[in-house]
């Protein structure tokens, strides 16, 4: 949804998504940083009930969770990454929720509660821990329809808290906050805990998250700073509970400017054996 090429590909009626496809891979640790996002087209792409496979990578789901097998090139430093990340949900969470008024942009937190296994070959790395998977599905760019939104998934005492808010071009903004627990079940927060701002990134892309009234909330660590995404680690607290959230910032305003979608192929190369028209 933030490639360069299928936005000028839209631009000359020639957006066939399923030639603008990519498997987005970033690793971050003590030994620093790999990050992988080749684009590739629609020869390099298949896909199926269960499988969905770009270039040399693939995501499989069967009954016991989602199988990710990463073969890719990093950028700007080209080194490899490759290996296998198994994802184990503790339930499926079944609902999808409308982003905006018209209902044209849906998210899905299909496993707010997940077992990580990682196990990669280059680097080489082991890891078990906690993670998440959800999806984003929409009929139009994001850009045209949003100016920004802060996203963040804590999970505390067995449940996961999702807070997703979003400001539309037109309309209200919109605020969903979340728990789900073990089983899948989902509920709406009544009463959210409040918005706080937090320390614009190096790029000036400000930030925010909720934290229970009278707490504090800071930025344990930034992993992306772009001109127009930052994600982060962020300490806050919740229902009276100390929580670590992975947040993301998104400014489409930025996103859309000319200067960035010149920035973007040096961080999203497109190796396709059918090209963007």
């Amino acid at each position: 949804m933030f490639s360069p090429y299928y936005a000028r590909a839209r631009r000359k009626g020639l957006g066939d998504p399923f030639n603008f496809a990519a498997m987005n891979v970033a690793l971050y640790g003590a030994r620093g940083k790999r990050w992988a996002m080749t684009e590739r087209g629609r020869h390099d792409l298949t896909r199926d009930d269960d499988t969905l496979r770009i270039g040399s990578s693939s995501m499989t789901w069967n009954a016991n969770g989602l199988t990710i097998d990463i073969d890719e090139v990093g950028v700007p430093v080209p080194k490899r990454i490759r290996g296998q990340i198994r994802l184990h949900p503790s339930a499926i969470q079944p609902t999808a929720f409308a982003l905006d008024d018209a209902g044209h942009h849906m998210w899905q937190p299909i496993a707010p509660l997940a077992a990580v296994d990682v196990h990669l070959t280059a680097p080489e790395l082991t890891w078990k821990g906690h993670g998440y998977f959800d999806r984003n599905t929409g009929n139009g760019p994001l850009e045209d329809t949003f100016q920004h939104w802060h996203w963040s998934r804590a999970s505390i005492a067995g449940s996961a808290k999702l807070f997703y808010d979003v400001t539309p071009r037109a309309g209200a903004p919109r605020q969903l906050a979340l728990s789900v627990d073990g089983a899948g079940s989902a509920r709406a927060i009544a009463l959210p805990p409040p918005t706080v701002e937090l320390p614009s990134t190096g790029w000036r892309i400000e930030r925010a998250t909720h934290s229970d009234a009278g707490s504090h909330a800071r930025v344990i660590s930034t992993l992306e700073d772009t001109p127009f995404y930052a994600r982060s680690i962020v300490s806050s607290c919740i229902d009276g509970r100390p929580a670590v959230s992975m947040h993301e910032s998104l400014n489409l305003d930025r996103f859309r400017s000319p200067i960035v979608q010149a920035m973007l192929p040096f961080r999203m190369p497109r190796r396709a054996r059918q090209s963007a028209g």
